[in-house]
């Protein structure tokens, strides 16, 4: 089991890691447009709440976990509060799997558009829409660049924790932070910038009082930060026992969020001052995160001065961000695998072979996708309601004393914790009922329909599969993944 003794060099090693996993496409398409949509300032005082409140307990609890088990997310459960609930831990794991075949087709989305940008072809005059169009609906490059995202992913964690993850987040995550750094200050210029700032800095209190406000911030926390994904469950796996991370998931989702403002910084001035008009703006605003990505931040680039140079660094950090969070979802899959007795290399190329195998679908279909990531996003909140489950069945003051603060001396965690913890389940049942609800509300004529893209249907019913399976054979998930001769 040497393989799975691989260890950060140390704690910087593995919180670069740690907040390049963190740090995605949604920090750079989705907060802009949602801060835009949800009262700027309003909606990133609520974010900051619910990072503390929800990311921050459940952050800290998965490394508890991992760091007291060193297994994967079955193995984890199975050993942390009994192997009768294994099939929590393949749940959380699945889930993050399911997420990475459509993502790793997102990423080669991100890797086309660099070379889009490279070859000048966000020119004065160029059609974006006509041009996503062209590369979107051919199958055989969506399927091609979601094959080099996963052997990407594959070249990287072939190399192991140290020479691979480590490396790879030492090299990028300072060249993001430059280049969406460079990105603010370019869009900062622009004139007509500075409605674009108040956009996302200003304070409304009718936004601060409407719960829609409220449950849209506290749904990107859970989704931005990696709580409940599994990720730092597994990343804790190869933290060393000296090193106190407990405290360090402060650093980690506060880290997130101040990526996601310089992304709020370089895109929504950008979207403002070189739009024709308002309508436009709000239009950009309003078209989903593939519309403003795509499309309207595309079409801008070809009016704004030096704009070429701006689409390459702008899609690079797209890429870069998909890249870091797609090698964290494969090393779920690798840590579950290498925990059942498997060698690591062998591990990571049959992980990374299933996530292209299983992602053709996604990269051949957009509605496929699009149901994929509404259906395993939202089940997020479900692995997020199950670490906490995990927590309070071990025993969350016990969790506290014995792990988080005997783990690291440096920053006690106080009773704070307990509370959160507590809470979280309530706040995640909320939202979970909020977004059916929505999902109801969006499509009342087929809201049932298990067939259509995003139907309450169609999430209940793979839940339900999934469970259900995982469930009846949880006996021999746990002895596969958590087989007694493994060496502890």
């Amino acid at each position: 089991m040497g393989d799975r003794q691989q260890f950060f060099s140390n704690k910087l090693g593995f919180l670069l890691a740690a907040i390049a996993m963190a740090v995605g496409t949604g920090n750079i398409w989705r907060f802009p447009r949602m801060a835009a949509a949800h009262g700027g300032g309003s909606f990133l005082i609520i974010l900051i709440i619910a990072v503390i409140i929800c990311s921050v307990p459940l952050l800290m609890s998965e490394m508890a976990i991992g760091r007291a088990t060193r297994k994967g997310s079955v193995g984890a459960f199975g050993d942390f509060i009994g192997k009768g609930f294994s099939w929590m831990g393949a749940w959380m794991g699945f889930v993050c799997i399911a997420i990475m075949f459509y993502y790793s087709v997102v990423a080669g989305w991100t890797i086309k558009y660099v070379i889009f940008a490279v070859q000048g072809k966000f020119s004065a005059g160029t059609d974006t829409n006509a041009l996503w169009e062209a590369f979107s609906t051919s199958p055989s490059q969506t399927i091609f660049f979601h094959f080099v995202a996963m052997g990407l992913a594959f070249l990287i964690l072939y190399q192991g924790v140290v020479k691979g993850i480590e490396r790879f987040s030492r090299i990028l995550l300072p060249l993001l932070a430059l280049l969406l750094a460079a990105g603010a200050v370019r869009a900062l210029t622009l004139p007509g910038a500075g409605l674009g700032v108040s956009y996302l800095f200003s304070i409304d209190t009718e936004y601060l009082l409407s719960p829609r406000t409220w449950l849209e911030g506290f749904t990107q926390a859970a989704w931005s930060t990696g709580a409940g994904w599994a990720l730092l469950m597994t990343y804790a796996i190869y933290t060393r026992p000296k090193d106190g991370v407990g405290g360090s998931m402060f650093v980690v989702a506060y880290a997130d969020i101040l990526i996601a403002i310089v992304a709020g910084l370089a895109i929504l001035p950008t979207i403002f001052a070189l739009s024709p008009s308002i309508d436009y703006a709000n239009e950009a605003l309003e078209s989903g995160n593939v519309g403003l990505t795509f499309i309207y931040m595309s079409e801008l680039f070809t009016k704004m001065p030096g704009g070429i140079f701006m689409s390459i660094a702008f899609f690079l950090c797209l890429a870069f961000a998909a890249i870091s969070s797609l090698i964290s979802q494969v090393e779920v899959g690798v840590a579950n695998l290498v925990t059942a007795g498997w060698d690591r290399k062998k591990a990571v190329l049959f992980t990374c072979l299933l996530g292209f195998g299983c992602g053709l679908p996604s990269a051949y279909s957009m509605n496929f996708l699009d149901n994929q990531d509404f259906v395993w996003g939202v089940a997020l909140l479900i692995s997020g309601m199950f670490t906490a489950v995990a927590v309070m069945k071990f025993g969350v003051e016990k969790l506290r004393r014995e792990h988080l603060n005997q783990s690291d001396r440096n920053m006690k965690i106080g009773r704070w914790y307990n509370l959160f913890i507590y809470v979280n389940p309530v706040i995640i049942s909320i939202i979970f009922i909020w977004l059916i609800y929505q999902s109801i509300v969006d499509d009342p004529d087929q809201w049932w329909n298990p067939f259509s893209t995003y139907s309450t249907g169609t999430m209940v019913i793979q839940w339900l599969i999934v469970m259900v399976i995982l469930i009846a054979a949880n006996r021999k998930i746990a002895n596969f993944f958590n087989p007694a001769n493994i060496e502890d």
